[in-house]
């Protein structure tokens, strides 16, 4: 060992001199001190491809670079450059920050093609591209635990270069990951062409939700507020300033929605065709009064349910309904038998078609008499759960309405057969069916009617649950309608 290990001098590794002749190849050692040199060959290949930082402690591996450290104004800005729907959509499902960041950004913000060097047919086929987008061609739905902000937000998002989103509903379950404003602002700046927009059961949406859709959905045409408790006059006053187009008006159960906002909807869209309030306790004849008076030259369907109207609002109806061809009034335990009257002799009903009244006290022979008089072109009749509507009635108002074809009762208890076959032979020549549905006045009597001219223009008659209709009725009926083609029997039990 002694041998092995000679040195030929001081600082010398080998005997004899160094290992190297040529000095530039010292550089394969690594001087960790300085008494001892450690042999350190070079590789073909690194196993390591990143950069090391040597310290007195350990190495350090540096870290890449990420697009993720830019700051969200950088990033809003590269991505506001994507060329297309197609790139945006994409670059949304990388992260829920992009998808945020993509689904904030309003379609006047996206780069035009002014801004970036293109050639002409480029720039053309671009603007027909923006063109398919605003059209709003796609309909899009979420329901229960689906019916979050991230799915409206992927919505906005991924529906702009596909037709654009012309129709949303939403059906939420009040969960704590519901809908919010959030998810509302994100379809107001990525769907301008959204025309028909419907909110039911979503507590968490409320007039700052509403408001954003109002600031970037120009376009609305139709609105459907169900069960939104968080939604007020103001949010309701935003949509009628900033949607000018709304023609359909649906509002069912929104406590918080009164007069004033209804008020602001007849002063501002004068295009209202339809409109259906149900059970909001805070509207009342003011704002019912301001929306049938504003569209009377316009609005064809009115639908009442269960407010605190009074006399008041028929009477508005039946004056300026000028155009209103269906109408519906239901639970409107306010009303007496003066609002009829009043309805029917307003002379404003003259296009009124179909006309349908349910659990309303008010309804009595002489309103009913008054409502065949002003309407004579009313074709279609439905009474349900009419208590003090009695044989007269029904008879005086077959009498002035001759251009009646459908009629229907329903739970009407004190309309006898004198009535119902009375309102047959007096309808005119346009009465093609009629339906008697579980209206217990109805019995076999013996009747000795004088020579009659039969109602041969009836087609179909439906009776159900009616127990007191028996083989005599049903004599009495082919007597009476010789013209008779589908005849219907139905009992409880579900027998025909």
């Amino acid at each position: 060992m002694s041998k092995v290990f000679g040195f030929a001098g001081e600082n010398d590794f080998c005997p004899g001199g160094p290992i190297y002749a040529n000095h530039k190849e010292q550089n394969h050692f690594l001087s960790i001190g300085r008494p001892v040199d450690v042999y350190f060959p070079l590789r073909k290949r690194s196993r390591i491809s990143a950069p090391f930082v040597f310290t007195e402690e350990r190495f350090e591996q540096k870290k890449q670079a990420s697009i993720e450290v830019l700051p969200d104004e950088c990033l809003f800005e590269i991505l506001r450059r994507l060329p297309g729907g197609d790139e945006r959509s994409a670059c949304a499902c990388v992260s829920k920050r992009w998808l945020s960041l993509l689904s904030n950004i309003c379609k006047d913000e996206l780069c035009s093609q002014n801004e970036s060097a293109k050639t002409n047919t480029q720039v053309k086929s671009e603007v027909e591209d923006e063109g398919i987008e605003g059209d709003g061609y796609l309909s899009r739905s979420l329901e229960g635990k689906k019916a979050t902000d991230i799915r409206l937000a992927a919505i906005a998002v991924g529906t702009a270069s596909r037709g654009g989103l012309g129709k949303l509903f939403i059906r939420g379950s009040n969960s704590s990951q519901g809908v919010t404003k959030v998810g509302l602002r994100a379809i107001a700046r990525g769907c301008p062409s959204l025309k028909v927009l419907s909110l039911w059961n979503l507590l968490s949406v409320g007039d700052e939700g509403l408001s954003e859709i109002a600031n970037g959905c120009h376009k609305l045409e139709k609105l459907d507020l169900s069960h939104c408790a968080a939604i007020t006059d103001k949010g309701l006053l935003a949509i009628a300033k900033s949607c000018p187009n709304l023609t359909d008006l649906v509002i069912e159960s929104c406590t918080n929605i009164g007069n004033e906002g209804l008020q602001a909807v007849g002063q501002h869209c004068t295009n209202l065709k339809s409109i259906s309030i149900k059970n909001c306790p805070a509207i009342g004849d003011q704002g019912i009064a301001a929306l049938v008076s504003s569209a009377s030259n316009v609005l064809t369907k009115v639908k009442l349910q269960a407010l605190n109207i009074t006399d008041v609002s028929l009477a508005v109806v039946g004056h300026y309904g000028k155009e209103v061809a269906d109408l519906v009034l239901t639970s409107l335990t306010n009303v007496s038998e003066r609002g009829f009257w009043v309805m029917g002799n307003g002379q404003g009903l003259k296009k009124l078609k179909s006309m349908t009244v349910t659990s309303c006290v008010g309804l009595t022979d002489t309103g009913l008499e008054a409502v065949g008089k002003g309407c004579p072109n009313l074709k279609q009749l439905y009474l349900h759960k009419c208590p003090f509507l009695s044989d007269n009635g029904l008879v005086s108002f077959a009498k002035s309405a001759v251009s009646l074809e459908s009629l229907l009762l329903e739970e009407c208890h004190r309309i006898t057969q004198i009535g119902f076959f009375g309102s047959l032979l007096n309808c005119g020549a346009n009465l093609k069916a009629a339906s008697l549905v579980n209206c217990l006045g109805i019995k076999d009597l013996k009747l000795d009617l004088p020579e009659l001219s039969p109602c041969s223009s009836l087609r179909s008659l439906s009776i159900r649950n009616c127990p007191g209709f028996g083989d005599g009725s049903l004599a009495l009926v082919g007597k009476l309608c010789p013209q008779l083609q589908n005849v219907e029997f139905e009992w409880a039990s579900g027998s025909n």
